[in-house]
């Protein structure tokens, strides 16, 4: 056989540029941009958000309380991305959900609220002022027959991000949990 000849160094080079070829012929797979979305986006905001704190490098005091016990740290949180997921996460533009929620609005606020029960994210309200983002709070809730979740996710550029969990889990009881970070100037 023809292949069993090639040394192995070209065998991989050849294998390799006939499954890129492969590739180029795949048509592309566009995501929505900014302009074609409904609702805010929230995930563009916070991607955007997250790599300017990262540039920042400012420090964090970092409160964290599970069921009424509190530790508190001041950190340099090295990756904002991470810190800061759950809100990314939060992210209501995905295609199957278009009409999914309804928009009110006044007095520079939006209030994005579900329609449907099953639907994690449950409110987002943004406060702006002009199209400056003020603060950020969402609400979010995961149900089903063995526990309950509930989520407030509270942000305030360039001062202040709050997570509020309580969860309540069958045979095993209630956890409260509030993470807050206040940002230094």
């Amino acid at each position: 056989m023809y292949w069993c000849k090639l040394r192995p160094f070209t065998t991989i080079a050849l294998i390799g540029s006939i499954m890129i070829s492969g590739l180029a012929c795949r048509p592309d797979v566009k995501e929505e941009n900014a302009a074609t979305l409904k609702y805010f986006d929230i995930k563009g905001y916070f991607t955007a958000d997250t790599a300017r704190l990262n540039k920042l490098s400012r420090m964090v005091t970092k409160t964290v309380t599970h069921n009424g016990v509190t530790e508190n740290k001041k950190v340099k949180i090295d990756n904002w991305g991470h810190e800061l997921d759950m809100f990314t996460g939060a992210d209501i533009n995905r295609p199957a959900w278009k009409n999914s929620y309804t928009i009110a609005t006044g007095d520079n606020l939006v209030l994005y609220k579900a329609k449907e029960d099953e639907l994690k994210v449950r409110e987002i309200i943004i406060k702006k002022d002009k199209e400056k983002v003020k603060w950020i709070v969402i609400y979010t809730r995961t149900k089903n027959i063995l526990y309950q979740t509930t989520e407030k996710l509270s942000y305030f550029p360039d001062s202040l991000y709050l997570i509020e969990k309580d969860q309540r889990v069958k045979l095993m009881g209630r956890n409260r949990y509030k993470i807050q970070g206040v940002i230094e100037q």
